[in-house]
């Protein structure tokens, strides 16, 4: 619980409680019950988002690339404008986030800090340094489908192999919560404090006219208004009921859901988008591509948990495995990176990554396969450049995804090589993705 705002700040008869909600991967107003407890707890309430310093990967290439920056860029510009309909607007502050939010205690004397809980060692660690600093932070589970405490096993107990795990929760009818309003008011900000007074602008790359995902255009913008449309006119167009023949396509727009950029930044929750699929099953019927969305939204959820149980292990180089640290080539590295391999169909994947900051699904695992187990590269080297590149880039999946396919995750298999003529075979037939990426 917050406590009482301390004497020492108060220099009125009644002290005003400012309470700070730090917006981490949540950049929404609706089903966002940090925000909603905040609100509820504060006289005075600081919504802040805070830039890290740049930073450069032990394998030498920005961590965050302008993909990544521009697409955060326009959903900060939408989450403040919501936030500012509701009486309040968006701190931005700049450097490490641990010391600008001591700062903005200490300055503001606000009783403490409630945001959601990412399950990632450094953002557990940012969590861990603000509470040995002395501050209050409440912290909530928000960003899966399914609310943990309803699913028949604990965290220890989590199945580690997805199949498992989905059964049961079938089995056992789980069905998620449904996703709660935004708030309608917020309470005012403190004053002095001003919103966008920090904000930096973030160029947009160069648009390419072959992007599966434009980010460049307003309907694909980051942020919660685009990310709402988005989900509305993909329901309205009944696209739900092709999404399993086509998820596996590789480039068009169409082809899978795109809701993966405005989940990993929380623009939507998987609640919101479970929710507009029950409504669309009930009015034009449910379907296997309605129940792969299903699927894949249990997927999410599953890296997730993943996390809660296994945290700092699915970070070692070993994985959950404990084997040997992988090899890796720099120069292979490099190859892969600029889309140079000599292979056309992972050449092509890579271009578009680098052009674009999206790749499809399938193309994702094609070309991690590559790296992983034709140019026998560190896997870790590969989720730090998916890191970097891409727009819908999240801590849970991106980790997850690599640690399964090099075998050091939970894959039962024990990794997944993809073979990049078969695949080029059996999703390029035509060669039509390669000759569209034959140039970067």
């Amino acid at each position: 619980m917050l406590r009482a705002l301390p004497p020492h700040a108060a220099d009125q008869s009644h002290a005003m409680n400012t309470v700070i909600h730090w917006f981490r991967a949540d950049l929404r107003l609706a089903d966002n019950p940090a925000l909603t407890r905040a609100a509820h707890a504060a006289d005075r309430l600081i919504p802040v988002f805070i830039h890290p310093p740049a930073q450069r990967t032990a394998w030498g290439f920005e961590r965050v690339g302008p993909h990544r920056r521009h697409f955060l860029a326009t959903a900060l510009a939408d989450l403040d404008a919501q936030l500012r309909a509701a009486g309040s607007g968006l701190v931005e502050l700049h450097g490490d986030p641990v010391e600008r939010l001591a700062d903005l205690v200490s300055h503001t004397g606000a009783t403490g800090i409630v945001c959601e809980v990412i399950p990632a060692p450094e953002e557990e660690t940012q969590i861990a340094a603000l509470r040995a600093a002395g501050i209050t932070v409440e912290t909530h589970w928000q960003s899966t489908l399914l609310d943990p405490s309803t699913l028949p096993f604990d965290a220890a107990n989590l199945p580690d192999v997805f199949t498992a795990f989905r059964q049961n929760v079938e089995g056992a009818g789980i069905r998620p919560p449904a996703p709660i309003p935004a708030p309608t008011r917020l309470p005012p900000l403190p004053d002095g404090l001003f919103p966008g007074a920090n904000r930096m602008p973030a160029p947009p790359p160069p648009a390419d006219p072959r992007s599966a995902f434009p980010y460049a255009l307003p309907a694909f913008h980051g942020g919660a208004s685009a990310g709402r449309a988005h989900l509305a006119q993909y329901l309205a167009r009944g696209l739900p009921h092709s999404y399993k023949t086509t998820r596996n396509r590789l480039a068009g727009i169409d082809d899978s859901s795109k809701f993966s950029p405005w989940l990993a930044l929380g623009a939507l929750s998987a609640r919101q988008i479970h929710a507009g699929l029950k409504d669309f099953e009930a009015r034009r019927g449910a379907s296997d591509g309605t129940y792969w969305l299903w699927f894949e939204l249990l997927w999410r959820d599953h890296f997730r948990l993943l996390h809660r149980k296994h945290g700092r292990h699915l970070y070692r180089a070993g994985g959950l495995t404990g084997s040997a640290p992988p090899t890796h080539d720099y120069a292979a590295f490099a190859r892969w990176q600029t889309g140079n391999t000599g292979h056309p169909l992972i050449d092509a994947g890579m271009r578009e990554l680098a052009a674009t900051g999206y790749l499809s699904n399938r193309m994702r695992q094609i070309v991690a396969s590559y790296l992983i187990h034709d140019l026998a590269c560190d896997w870790r080297a590969g989720a730090a450049w998916f890191e970097a590149q891409l727009v819908d880039f999240d801590v849970c999946s991106n980790q997850g995804n690599w640690l399964y396919i090099t075998g050091r995750g939970t894959d039962p298999r024990g990794g997944r090589r993809f073979n990049p003529d078969k695949q080029a075979a059996e999703h390029d037939p035509d060669g039509a993705y390669q000759a569209c990426w034959s140039t970067p």
